[in-house]
């Protein structure tokens, strides 16, 4: 996994509060949100495995995120 695909499913699952069954459905399914990870919705090639989810999008804990989320607005405020 790439580590934008990576921040895009951490946001997706802390967020909606998804267990990574319904998290794995989405990125799998869902139109818009393989848009957003860079694939097309038929791309058979580009599917997520469930356990490469659990063990990547694992690493994004809370405080993480919130951490990323303060570099990003302090750059924004920056600019």
């Amino acid at each position: 996994m790439t580590l934008w695909s990576i921040l895009v499913c951490g946001v997706l699952r802390l967020d909606l509060n998804a267990d990574y069954g319904r998290l794995h459905e989405l990125v799998n399914q869902h139109k818009t949100l393989r848009e957003m990870l860079g694939h097309h919705l038929y791309d058979e090639d580009k599917k997520y495995v469930y356990q490469t989810l659990v063990e990547n999008v694992n690493l994004l804990t809370p405080e993480l995120l919130d951490k990323i989320n303060q570099i990003i607005v302090a750059g924004g405020h920056a600019s």
